[in-house]
């Protein structure tokens, strides 16, 4: 191999974006597998009122994370699990626009806890 065979490769990460995010998500938390905590990332494109539910595989409910009015943005939330067993569990986010109720999002991401 020559010099005139070598490649460049360039890799570019935006970062501190401004603005609002342009649609309703509800990201993987990290780390995941976790033990004992994980952060579970969403975002709001508008001001919306928001609820972030913690299942178990049978889908009884185990905790409300979140439940409450916020602003549009990306965020996150933290889910500490020392008091649960270890195993799969299902982080369901519904979201619905303050001004417009008939804008929503519903998604849903598997967790898994090891002990």
């Amino acid at each position: 191999m020559n010099d005139t065979d070598r490649r460049v490769v360039l890799t570019v990460i935006l970062t501190g974006q401004s603005g609002s995010p342009a649609s309703y998500a509800l990201f993987q938390n990290y780390p995941n597998p976790f033990n004992p905590t994980t952060l579970i990332p969403y975002s709001l494109p508008v001001p919306s009122r928001v609820k972030l539910s913690i299942y178990d595989l049978i889908g009884r409910l185990v905790l409300v994370l979140v439940d409450e009015a916020q602003n549009a943005g990306t965020r996150s939330v933290s889910w500490n699990a020392r008091n649960v067993a270890s195993g799969m569990y299902y982080c369901r986010m519904e979201a619905a626009a303050l001004d417009d109720p008939g804008r929503s999002f519903s998604g849903v991401r598997k967790l898994a806890v090891v002990r």
